[in-house]
């Protein structure tokens, strides 16, 4: 089984991932992205679908029109591991 964040790591989340937020009612973080159109917005899509099928760990997320929005969780571990944190990072790095 995967394991969760412990404290140090969950106190560190606001550093590691300024422009991610905890999702409310869940153990789990949450980004929403804005793009110029659908297909810049597919297009990203495609790229975290990538790094995401790499890493083994998938998204909750959805699109309409120019706007994305991503959930990561570990339901492994029952809410947010180190996955998550990597997979954002990652994601990060497709926008920054």
């Amino acid at each position: 089984m995967i394991e969760g964040l412990d404290a140090t790591a969950r106190a560190g989340l606001a550093a590691a991932l300024p422009d991610w937020t905890l999702a409310a009612g869940r153990d789990a973080i949450h980004r929403g992205f804005r793009f110029r159109d659908f297909s810049e917005a597919w297009g990203f899509m495609a790229r975290v679908a990538l790094l995401a099928e790499a890493q083994d760990h998938h998204p909750e997320w959805s699109n309409v029109w120019n706007r994305v929005e991503i959930l990561l969780t570990t339901h492994d571990a029952g809410g947010l591991s180190a996955r998550d944190v990597r997979l954002a990072q990652a994601i990060d790095g497709l926008v920054s």
